[in-house]
């Protein structure tokens, strides 16, 4: 064979080398945290090279820009999230966006579009709504779940989710579960976030809307862990790898927590897990214990009064993974087993004057509305939102009948998703929640003026 007719054969016999050395998307793109004039899109990939982004204002071709980043080294499970920030966009603006990896286009049976924030604040109305909100998304996986009935029920809520229309997803703990054989090792608690972020049926949802989290104990550690759990400066970055919220925590101070404004809210997104004395520390000899730690009580303190001061949010959300308003007697980490700090924040927001608190929190398997009056004409409300596809407590109508705080008709224990409204005319603005199960049936709604909470 001439040398040139052997470098012709070598090269054929690479053709098929290179095809095989592109990267392969593993999950995504999910739609994280979005803001006048940024947005964030996240996705996993595997050998990948290169991961690039082709963006541009829908019906405006001449605006096309594109971004390509090195992909991630690999994490312990072998894989690589990204996330791709897109600076200086056009406020108020519908984009739409192509993504490659190692230079080949990726397809999808739906539409990869967002749209910024608009301005609206001192020139209109606050724009009416929507979004999701649930907790408690076991996914089976038969090798390391335990034995007996599979604890993961349902799929289908995920598809009416995406199908809802909602303009994001407020994901409020458990959204993963970490098994014995995953909590126990790093490469274990990685490989649990990647395998269940690949869940074919979750990717419809991420890619419609856009998503913000915190935790709880199943993302974080074991069954109630606390800030002893050994590795949880290792679901600590997991957890910020695969969600796509603006900010964590701050300096000094490690955790999930932050803060983002949508419309006329503000929801405040609590760590209830990296700074928690564990639930079982006797309150009276320890009168300091916490579940959040002083320096983020302190943070959300003076978020409530930044978003009270700004003037433009009525409505004030509160994240948390256990339930605040409603004790679930014994068998559930409530806030009242650190009933000094619960008293202190309600108290300040009595003081303060605080407007529009609403707490939403999961953790009990069974969905349900609740209010606490602590004024003469104002109520705290409660949204507890659970499951979303875990096992649900269904002995919850006869443990929780005669719970005080229950709004009559919310107690829902069957595997379910909530979508939360903001409508209507400034200084009249309505919240409505509407409670859907995996059937897709409505099981109740409620609405709250924001005069109730004032």
């Amino acid at each position: 064979m001439s040398p040139r007719a052997a470098l012709v054969f070598l090269g054929l016999l690479f053709v098929p080398l290179l095809t095989w050395a592109r990267g392969t998307l593993i999950s995504g793109p999910m739609l994280g945290y979005q803001a006048h004039r940024e947005a964030l899109i996240w996705l996993e990939t595997k050998d990948a090279r290169t991961v690039s982004i082709e963006f541009s204002i829908q019906g405006r071709p001449e605006s096309t820009r594109t971004l390509t980043v090195k992909a991630q080294p690999d994490t312990p499970a072998g894989v690589q999230p990204t996330k791709l920030v897109l600076p200086l966009l056009e406020m108020g603006a519908a984009y739409e966006y192509r993504l490659s990896i190692d230079g080949q286009q990726l397809s999808f049976p739906y539409p990869l579009q967002f749209r910024t924030t608009d301005q609206w604040e001192w020139r209109r109305d606050a724009p009416d709504f929507s979004f999701l909100f649930g907790t408690c998304a076991y996914l089976n996986d038969a090798a390391y779940d335990r034995p007996g009935a599979p604890y993961g029920k349902t799929l289908e809520t995920f598809r009416l989710m995406a199908e809802s229309g909602a303009q994001f997803m407020l994901w409020g703990g458990d959204n993963v579960y970490l098994r014995e054989a995953d909590f126990s090792s790093e490469s274990g608690i990685w490989y649990r976030y990647s395998h269940d972020r690949a869940t074919p049926a979750l990717q419809k949802l991420f890619a419609v809307m856009h998503h913000y989290a915190t935790w709880d104990d199943h993302d974080f550690g074991s069954n109630d862990s606390n800030r002893s759990f050994e590795f949880k400066e290792t679901t600590l970055a997991a957890f910020k790898a695969y969600w796509g919220n603006a900010t964590w925590g701050e300096t000094g101070n490690p955790g999930v927590y932050g803060k983002f404004f949508w419309g006329d809210a503000a929801f405040m997104l609590m760590d209830n897990r990296y700074h928690r004395d564990d639930s079982s520390l006797d309150q009276e000899r320890h009168p300091q214990k916490s579940q959040f730690g002083a320096r983020q009580i302190d943070w959300l303190k003076q978020s409530l009064l930044q978003a009270k001061k700004l003037g433009h949010y009525p409505f004030k959300f509160i994240v948390t993974g256990g339930q605040v308003v409603t004790s679930f007697g014994g068998s559930s980490e409530t806030y009242d087993y650190y009933r000094r700090e619960r008293e202190e924040l309600v108290r300040f927001i009595q003081e303060e004057e605080i407007p529009g608190v609403v707490f939403l929190s999961g953790d009990v398997h069974f969905t349900e509305l609740a209010r606490r009056k602590i004024g003469a004409t104002q109520w705290l409300y409660e949204l507890t939102s659970s499951p979303l596809a875990s096992g649900a407590f269904t002995s919850a109508g006869t443990v929780r009948a005669d719970e005080p705080n229950r709004v009559a008709g919310t107690l829902v224990a069957d595997q379910n998703f909530t979508q939360l409204s903001l409508s209507g005319p400034k200084g009249s603005r309505v919240l409505t929640i509407r409670c859907i199960d995996k059937a897709g049936v409505l099981r109740w709604q409620h609405g709250i003026d924001e005069t109730e909470l004032q």
